[in-house]
């Protein structure tokens, strides 16, 4: 059973920055293209970042681009996400999963941006 562990996540002032990091139990993430999701207060699960499985190719939601940035190292069997220009909007927990969500999700990691 793989686990992820997100991390990173804290409470930051608008405009500041945050690494997430997603660390998997074993070696999960190898030829799957990795999401970062987030789930904001009232809101569905939506994915804002995703990266292929070559690392090649990635993919933001309109909200974030320019902002955030995804990157992977399947050695360390683990996923990043580069948040900058963080706005209160972006205030969720953050969660990591294959881009289909195949794995059991994790606990998520929560990052609260404060006007």
């Amino acid at each position: 059973q793989v686990q992820l562990v997100e991390s990173g996540g804290g409470l930051v002032q608008a405009g500041g920055s945050l690494r997430l990091s997603c660390a998997a139990s074993e070696r999960a993430f190898s030829s799957y293209a990795m999401g970062w999701f987030r789930r904001a207060p009232g809101k569905e699960r939506e994915l804002v970042a995703a990266i292929s499985g070559s690392g090649g190719s990635t993919y933001y939601v309109d909200s974030v681009k320019g902002r955030f940035t995804i990157s992977r190292d399947d050695a360390k069997n683990t996923v990043y996400l580069q948040m900058s220009s963080l706005k209160p909007e972006d205030t969720a927990v953050y969660y990591c999963n294959t881009r289909t969500g195949i794995y059991t999700w994790g606990k998520g990691t929560l990052v609260t941006v404060s006007p």
